[in-house]
């Protein structure tokens, strides 16, 4: 199989979430057949639903794979795990976050998978730094990356590193 590129959001709220991101950052270039060829500034943004908790640190990996795209993202899942997730209610407070936001071209539909992930033409704090790796990015079936950030400019994001 041939290298795809994928592109990683990560995010924590809980236990240090720079340090949390900047591991996970380590971490992925670590995973197998998988090459880190990109990381984002970190940025903080505001919680989206769930109850009343801190605010996030997010960041975005580019990553050149030959794992399949379900295989990615079990070993995103583990890598969560490693670091304390816990799946509990939606929107809660995370350690850590790893979402699989592209994989190529690819659009995927599957009760384990969805790609491009389902909310991040919503999400400020993963356009913004999923465009300062890839500025004329599109999302497959969608748009423009740099269109859908302008369409929630409102959000909050602010770089910090």
């Amino acid at each position: 199989m041939s290298r795809v590129v994928a592109y990683v959001g990560l995010g924590s709220n809980l236990e240090e979430p720079r340090a949390q991101v900047l591991a996970a950052f380590d971490e992925l270039a670590r995973l197998p057949e998988t090459r880190l060829t990109g990381r984002s500034a970190l940025y903080r943004s505001a919680p989206v639903g769930g109850p009343p908790q801190p605010d996030y640190v997010n960041a975005v990996a580019r990553l050149e794979t030959r794992l399949p795209a379900e295989q990615l993202l079990r070993k995103l899942h583990a890598l969560e795990r490693r670091h304390g997730r816990e799946r509990s209610l939606a929107n809660a407070p995370r350690v850590l976050d790893l979402d699989l936001l592209l994989y190529g071209d690819a659009i995927v539909a599957t009760p384990e998978l969805t790609i491009p992930h389902p909310r991040m033409h919503e999400r400020a704090f993963v356009l913004e730094p999923l465009l300062e790796l890839a500025p004329g990015i599109e999302l497959p079936g969608r748009a423009a990356a740099r269109a859908l950030r302008a369409a929630c400019a409102s959000q909050r994001v602010e770089r910090i590193a």
